[in-house]
């Protein structure tokens, strides 16, 4: 009896620790299908109550070629832009509640709204001509091709939703799936192109006519010629999915 007593006791207590290793109500985690795409982040989850917790998230990706260029053009059609040599990089904050719907603490399906900050910082090429004043009656100035570069940002804020499901693996270990989500919100921006000393005005308004040439919808392009080169004001509907994400973190 006594053996079977302390046979009891010893499971007991390995159950208690093994619950003590599971247990916390911290997770500190990254998505592992975005680090592969050199947009970098790093999410904390803190557990509120049995079925719920919150979450806050940033990411950086540091300025590169723009992907899915094909996509890209699709959504601003202007031959003079050249897509090969633009760059994109962006960050974002992440806000977010998680309702579990399973029995262990977060653990299970989940369903979880956000909301979500977001900076994009665009360098846009462009390639385009102009011609010159004629200093004579008559007399049609040959074209000149000329190189202009707009590099600015485009701010957003959207709310979304989307569904997952997180594990618990050995004893720190957490995996969390994102399943599907979306959201949508609003953006602007402001793309600048500072003209060098000497460029002629002909030259700016060229670039003009050029950048107003952007089938851009749905978004709204607002483009003014100063002396000193071109301001480009954006404004929008931001869209974008979220889901098929394989995230892996750290409970404690």
């Amino acid at each position: 009896m006594k053996k079977i007593l302390f046979i009891i006791l010893i499971g007991t207590s390995s159950i208690i620790h093994a619950q003590s290793l599971i247990g916390g109500k911290n997770i500190i985690k990254t998505n592992l299908s975005s680090d592969a795409l050199n947009n970098y982040n790093i999410t904390y989850e803190r557990s509120l109550n049995h079925f719920m917790s919150v979450s806050l998230s940033y990411r950086k990706m540091e300025k590169q070629q723009v992907p899915l260029k094909s996509l890209v053009k699709k959504f601003i059609d202007n031959p003079a832009i050249d897509f090969d040599k633009a760059q994109v990089g962006n960050s974002a904050i992440t806000a977010e509640a998680r309702f579990y719907l399973g029995f262990s603490k977060m653990s299970g399906f989940y369903l979880s709204p956000y909301i979500r900050s977001a900076t994009f910082d665009l360098t846009i090429p462009i390639d385009y001509n102009y011609t010159p004043a004629s200093p004579l009656p008559n007399i049609i100035m040959p074209s000149i091709p000329m190189h202009a570069q707009l590099d600015g940002s485009i701010r957003s804020t959207s709310y979304g939703v989307y569904t997952g499901m997180q594990f618990q693996l050995l004893t720190k270990l957490v995996l969390d799936l994102w399943i599907i989500g979306g959201h949508y919100g609003s953006s602007n921006g402001k793309l600048i192109f500072g003209a060098p000393n000497g460029t002629p005005s002909q030259a700016i308004d060229a670039l003009k006519k050029t950048i107003d040439q952007t089938n851009a919808n749905p978004f709204k392009l607002t483009t003014t010629a100063t002396a000193n080169g071109i301001i480009v004001d954006t404004e929008g509907p931001w869209a974008g999915i979220r889901g098929l994400g394989v995230t892996v973190g750290l409970r404690f």
